[in-house]
């Protein structure tokens, strides 16, 4: 009859086989790495948040509005990533403030940041009130250059990181009725240029992700409605809308380190709508 110690030795095995098969698991592109994403309550932000959580790193999602976050961060949880949030207006230094530095608090640090956030006014320069193109510039533009502004500190304490810029094709091109939106688009896509020769000594990259007509909250617009944004937009060869998986999936990429040597690049992701232009 086998002794007692035999017996345990006997059923050793599978829980070791069990070990080496977790441990056999592949890391993630981003294992060990800290996320900011502002506008990463919904849309492209959301898509971005969930991948970079999957991939390994920790996720701070940053908006204005709570549930949305709230909801990103929940869902982060429930898939067995780690995440918080941060509410704050990005075109306000004393929120952007807040929200770096409660990165640094919560995860160590930080190594990527996403500037996600922004909004939309249709009309020329005589529809567009001095309010509405301060508040357009104020996210689209300036909230890129203020949190950008806090997180490069950050990122030098870590030895280097990546900013993804999400600007659109409209910084590219023009369109009727888009003066502010496609004046403040362009102007990330100039910013994420001169970035990018600023941060490169500090091994700091900066990339732009242009999209094209994407199936989002902003394009979609109130009770499943297209916007104006949506119906005068650049349109795809194929004629449908991509998704913001689409985009996640470049800014995933370009968060990692098989794009190392890439900075100051600006990459359409648009079903090559402005190949028609």
């Amino acid at each position: 009859m086998p002794t007692s110690s035999a017996r345990s030795e006997e059923r050793d095995p599978p829980a070791a086989v069990a070990e080496t098969h977790a441990d056999s698991r592949p890391p993630g592109k981003l294992e060990g790495k800290i996320a900011l994403i502002t506008g990463g309550g919904t849309g492209i932000g959301r898509a971005i948040a969930l991948l970079f959580a999957a991939e390994g790193a920790s996720v701070i999602v940053a908006g204005r509005r709570s549930q949305p976050l709230q909801d990103v961060v929940a869902e982060v949880r429930r898939r067995g990533g780690t995440s918080t949030f941060a509410r704050g207006d990005v075109s306000k230094a004393d929120r952007v403030e807040l929200m770096v530095s409660g990165a640094i608090f919560n995860f160590g640090g930080l190594d990527i940041l996403v500037n996600a956030a922004g909004q939309f006014e249709e009309g020329t320069i005589l529809d567009v009130d001095e309010r509405k193109w301060d508040r357009v510039m104020g996210a689209n533009l300036k909230g890129a250059y203020l949190v950008s502004r806090y997180a490069v500190p950050a990122m030098k304490a870590r030895g280097g990181g990546s900013i993804i810029n999400v600007v659109s094709v409209l910084g590219l091109t023009g369109m009727p009725r888009g003066a502010v939106y496609c004046a403040s688009k362009g102007g990330l896509i100039q910013l994420t240029r001169a970035m990018a020769i600023d941060c490169a000594a500090d091994n700091i990259r900066v990339n732009a992700i242009c999209p094209g007509e994407i199936d989002s909250p902003m394009t979609r617009g109130e009770n499943g409605k297209p916007t104006w944004l949506a119906e005068a937009g650049p349109k795809s060869p194929g004629g449908k809308p991509g998704a913001p998986e689409d985009v996640a999936a470049l800014a995933l990429f370009l968060a990692s380190a098989e794009s190392r040597f890439m900075t100051g690049a600006v990459l359409n992701v648009d079903g090559g709508a402005l190949a028609q232009e």
